[in-house]
């Protein structure tokens, strides 16, 4: 069981991780966050919560950084999807909409759309093999891909379909949106990444669409683009 001030110090390391991608020390989360409590305190509090598994530290001056577990708690307890704005709803059904009877354009225009929105690695997989991608630029907005490695298995990924397909069926269990979180991969290259997608069906035409960007991506931004560009794939190539 966590203590309230616990939980709260889960919540305000991930967002500040999530905003800035910098281990998070005591003292600026006093500074940031209305805890009600001294930098020593929260120092004492961060330890316990690394003896639990909710943090780490990358080396031994550092701040702290959340660890898949924190992740997901932040995910099923914490975070508060955001609405995306009416305009940008309705833009991307009109970028869409010409592309509507003609599906794999259709999937083309889709990633290409969430790819801006999520400012990550998009992608979107038929049951045929299909597989289309964009935002390849973004992926070097983030450190995370800074070494060439991780970026190239990135990219691998995404070029060998059965490979992709046997990475998202770990997440078989999950619900409408789904998540992988650094080792839930299962690649050791992408330790540090996540996978956001979700499946849908259009008419005869099945597959799967999201985004791959370091764990620390905005998650509450991200579910609502990969929910809302699922939902135009299914209304407007339904008749596929």
């Amino acid at each position: 069981m966590l203590s309230d001030r616990q939980f709260q110090l889960i919540h305000a390391v991930i967002d500040e991780y999530i905003k800035n991608a910098e281990p998070v020390g005591s003292v600026e989360i006093v500074a940031k966050y209305n805890l009600r409590c001294s930098p020593a305190t929260i120092r004492n509090e961060m330890a316990k919560l690394i003896e639990l598994g909710f943090l780490e530290m990358m080396h031994t001056s550092s701040g702290r950084v959340p660890t898949k577990m924190a992740y997901r708690l932040y995910l099923d307890q914490m975070m508060e999807e955001r609405e995306l704005p009416v305009l940008q709803e309705v833009a991307l059904k009109q970028r869409l909409w010409t592309n509507r009877f003609e599906f794999e354009k259709l999937l083309r225009e889709s990633v290409l759309a969430l790819s801006e929105m999520s400012r990550s690695l998009a992608f979107a997989t038929t049951e045929d093999g299909f597989v289309s991608y964009a935002g390849a630029a973004n992926i070097l907005d983030h450190k995370e891909f800074w070494d060439i490695d991780v970026a190239k298995q990135a990219f691998a990924l995404l070029d060998e379909y059965h490979l992709l397909e046997r990475v998202l069926d770990n997440a078989a269990n999950q619900g409408d949106i789904k998540t992988l979180i650094e080792e839930e991969i299962g690649i050791e290259k992408l330790g540090r990444c996540a996978i956001v997608f979700t499946e849908y069906s259009a008419g005869k035409r099945s597959g799967k669409i999201g985004v791959i960007g370091p764990s620390r991506i905005s998650y509450p931004e991200i579910i609502p683009s990969v929910k809302y560009t699922k939902r135009l794939i299914e209304e407007l190539g339904g008749s596929w």
